[in-house]
């Protein structure tokens, strides 16, 4: 065995060993995740600026029918009387109390940041394809909405609207079903046609609204 030979064969291990480090550090590079992230899952869709779409059709029969924002009986402890609404905006619910500790949950959406708030009202008033008058500050962000519109199916408002005390705020319904679940409106709570529609029917006027939104660190 030649000498350069021999000086080959004892660098050998080190060799393999430095190409084994160069390998890994690739590899770890090519499975780095941006901060926040979580490895395996793939980023949610921003839905922040989705813009309101006047004039798209939304039926009346669109409901959420599976995952977390279903239509669902759910275990939830409460000291207020049968048919209370209860909406928690952190979470993205709305829950009519039911009594014995049950409730019946909605998903909706919730307003954005700065237009998100919490308060005890009641239902004034209820309409059937309500008419829409978009605020000044919606107007402010999409100045290319309507300054009225007649409800129907391609109404932002939705299928029906339940009026929260002297505010301008409404639980209503959408034609944008995608957005339930973010916090994208101007502090209306938006449900699916076919949910608010459920609800419209289980909710008199009168009906008790606690708005609850938790505390952001």
């Amino acid at each position: 065995m030649q000498p350069d030979e021999l000086d080959v064969l004892r660098r050998k291990p080190a060799l393999i060993r430095n190409w084994v480090a160069g390998t890994a550090l690739v590899l770890l590079a090519g499975l780095a995740v941006p901060a926040g992230a979580q490895p395996g899952r793939q980023p949610e869709p921003n839905l922040a600026d989705v813009p309101d779409e006047p004039g798209r059709v939304s039926g009346e029969e669109t409901v959420i029918a599976e995952g977390p924002f279903a239509k669902q009986a759910v275990f939830f402890r409460s000291s207020e009387a049968p048919g209370t609404v209860v909406v928690h905006t952190s979470e993205r619910f709305l829950y009519v109390v039911q009594g014995n500790n049950r409730a019946l949950r909605y998903g909706i959406g919730v307003g954005r940041e700065g237009f998100q708030w919490s308060g005890l009202v009641k239902v004034t008033r209820k309409a059937e394809w309500p008419d829409w008058r978009p605020p000044p500050e919606m107007i402010a962000r999409q100045p290319y909405l309507p300054r009225f519109m007649a409800g129907g199916p391609g109404n932002p408002m939705g299928a029906r609207a339940l009026y929260l005390g002297s505010t301008v705020f409404r639980i209503h319904g959408t034609n944008q079903p995608e957005t339930i679940g973010t916090a994208i409106s101007s502090g209306c709570f938006r449900l699916a046609n076919g949910d608010i529609i459920d609800l419209y029917e289980r909710v008199p006027v009168g009906t008790k609204v606690i708005v609850r939104h938790a505390a952001s660190l």
